[in-house]
């Protein structure tokens, strides 16, 4: 018997679908904005084009323009004016069109979204959600490929997650949306169109909490977003060597569970810590300095590190020499085990 399909219409969602990323995060936005009339969208092209990857489609339409708002090419406008109707009891999810265009709201985020709940004792909320497609591999300009994932997990006061399949897409956005502190949701744009079974009536991971998505004995891989699929492989391919990889997802980059990668390097006494972002000052140098200072007397080998580079995003004729692939993560792997 074939699987369900999701269907196109229709607000809510049966049992075992097949769905993508872009679908996931386009059903919980869904799910968010009929159980909560609080709950708003608000972004470039957001509405009537349902967003430059389709990821808001058909929701202005079900919803009407005063919940999915069409905004200004303006990010610091997004985000202050999102920052004004969190503090007046709405949910407002702000989509940042493209990871480089997030620069011109860092201001707000940094000087007020981050500090708003702090500055007021508690006594202000500000449950907002701000969507960022994240990452390499589309083949697109200056500022459309970057990973800056790093900055925002360095504020205190914000949570900042990333989803790797449809499942976590559709839980973490819901659960993101459902939090009353700001939540920096970073996606993996070359993975949107990837596809996975969904089961909504299944058991699901916390928003903070890391996954172990592959058991194995001899090297952890820590990863998160777009590198979780090229672990993965690397995985498999290790294992026609007679390595054995267990791969962990971080889905959340401040604050960090680090428990099950601790867990599994105690096992494996070794780890490799795999993203696109540049290395310097990175989420990748937060886990290897509390894991080798937390699994010290368990690590066989120094904790190794696969990023891209410290230079600003190349051309996209350059990005595949820019970006970790399975050959990078196999020599880490191999490196680690060389020890």
């Amino acid at each position: 018997m074939a699987a369900p399909t999701m269907e196109s219409t229709g607000s809510s969602t049966t049992p075992t679908q097949t769905i993508t990323i872009a679908k996931g995060l386009n059903n919980a936005l869904r799910n968010a904005m009929e159980r909560d009339p609080k709950v708003l969208v608000m972004g470039e092209d957001v509405g009537k084009l349902g967003g430059v990857f389709r990821v808001t489609d058909g929701l202005q339409k079900d919803f009407g323009e005063h919940r999915v708002l069409d905004t200004p090419l303006a990010e610091s406008g997004i985000i202050g004016t999102a920052i004004g109707l969190a503090m007046r009891g709405f949910r407002p999810v702000c989509e940042i069109q493209f990871d480089g265009f997030i620069f011109p709201g860092f201001d707000q985020i940094v000087s007020q979204l981050s500090k708003m709940h702090y500055r007021s004792q508690g006594k202000v909320k500000v449950p907002l959600v701000i969507r960022v497609p994240f990452g390499g591999g589309i083949g697109a300009v200056e500022h459309h490929s970057e990973s800056p994932e790093s900055l925002f997990a360095h504020v205190a006061g914000l949570k900042v997650v990333s989803c790797s399949n449809p499942v976590d897409a559709y839980w973490m956005l819901q659960q993101a949306i459902d939090s009353d502190d700001p939540v920096l949701f970073f996606e993996p744009k070359r993975r949107y169109w990837e596809k996975a079974e969904l089961d909504p009536t299944a058991e699901h991971l916390p928003l903070v909490s890391s996954a172990v998505l592959r058991t194995g004995s001899d090297v952890t891989v820590a990863t998160y977003g777009p590198m979780v699929k090229t672990c993965m492989d690397a995985a498999t391919a290790a294992e026609e060597d007679g390595n054995d990889v267990e791969v962990v997802d971080l889905r959340s980059l401040s604050p960090l569970d680090l428990g099950p990668v601790a867990e599994s390097v105690r096992r494996t006494g070794r780890l490799v810590v795999v993203s696109e972002s540049p290395p310097e000052s990175s989420v990748t140098s937060e886990v290897a300095t509390r894991i080798q200072q937390e699994c010290f007397y368990s690590l066989e080998a120094p904790v190794l590190r696969v990023n891209g580079f410290d230079t600003p995003y190349p051309p996209s004729k350059l990005e595949e020499g820019y970006l970790p692939d399975l050959d990078r993560v196999l020599d880490a792997v191999d490196r680690s085990l060389a020890y």
